[in-house]
């Protein structure tokens, strides 16, 4: 009996899960079909430039310093050269500060990527949802780099659908 009812319900689930329907999308080449996305991201591409032009100027500052240092140290005082080895060593702890604060975690770069692609993504998301339900989708796959995606049928794959939707 315990055995009737264990193959009953295998059987019951092995049909509902052949039943989920389900879409693959490749995020990656619908985000690439927003002009806005392509200008947000060459926006992004040219501030970072500018942020990164401006730590390698700090750096640079402080390896003058340091070569400075190293050509004067041996007429310098054990008090002076202590003191320009605490003032390279000051110089590169607030340019090492700097450049977090432009390209940390919370820094200026991430800040700015998020105001400029957040509402891109959300839309987006939205369209792929909007469409996942249209099509009565339980599941949407994203094929964009994604390593454990080994195959996908072209079928099932509705990312122009997807481009279609946004475009509308």
């Amino acid at each position: 009996m315990k055995r009737l009812i264990l193959i009953a319900a295998f059987v019951l689930s092995a049909g509902t899960l052949a039943a989920q329907n389900y879409i693959i999308v490749n995020s990656e080449k619908v985000f690439k079909s927003i002009d806005a996305y392509n200008t947000a991201l060459s926006t992004l591409d040219k501030l970072a430039e500018q942020y990164q032009d401006m730590v390698d100027a700090k750096f640079a500052e402080v390896e003058t310093l340091y070569n400075n240092y190293m050509n004067q140290k041996a007429s310098l005082t054990a008090a002076t050269r202590q003191a320009r080895e605490n003032d390279i060593l000051a110089k590169e702890k607030a340019a090492q500060e700097y450049q977090e604060t432009l390209f940390g975690n919370d820094g200026t770069l991430m800040k700015k990527r998020v105001e400029m692609i957040e509402p891109i993504q959300k839309q987006v998301f939205s369209a792929i949802e909007a469409y996942a339900k249209q099509v009565g989708a339980d599941v949407v796959l994203d094929s964009a780099n994604n390593p454990t995606l080994l195959y996908s049928n072209p079928s099932v794959d509705r990312t122009q659908q997807v481009i279609d939707v946004l475009k509308k």
